[in-house]
């Protein structure tokens, strides 16, 4: 897995909250936004949306490297090959990935829409 998917696809449980990256974005947008549900609920629901599209993510980058193993073996076998080829799971996730992205467009607007409500800082203009 690549570093930057790995960073992510890594159990929560198994991280320090200084290396949850995701958490750490999910929490600077909640201080971000008002203190209301609707905002409370919109970064529950990114959260979601965004481990969804890092899991699918994982595993289309998981599906590569099966295929480059597979190639970089010293005679790879014809049913090796056939089989590493299968692609309806990565092909699955990819429509995952569409949706995701989708989805994460659409709640990124809902909450720069939210914080556009907030009043500016003092000395702000």
């Amino acid at each position: 897995m690549s570093t930057s998917v790995a960073a992510f696809a890594v159990p929560a449980t198994s991280r320090h909250a200084s290396d949850d990256p995701l958490s750490e974005a999910m929490e600077n947008l909640a201080r971000a936004l008002p203190e209301r549900t609707d905002a409370a609920v919109l970064v529950d629901l990114l959260g979601d949306d965004l481990r969804e599209g890092l899991d699918a993510l994982g595993d289309v980058e998981c599906h590569f490297a099966d295929v480059l193993d597979a190639m970089r073996l010293p005679r790879p076998a014809p049913m090796t090959l056939v089989d590493v080829s299968d692609d309806q799971l990565v092909l699955e996730r990819l429509e995952v990935i569409v949706g995701v992205v989708s989805s994460v467009r659409r709640r990124l607007s809902q909450a720069a829409g939210m914080m556009r409500q907030l009043p500016l800082p003092l000395g702000d203009s």
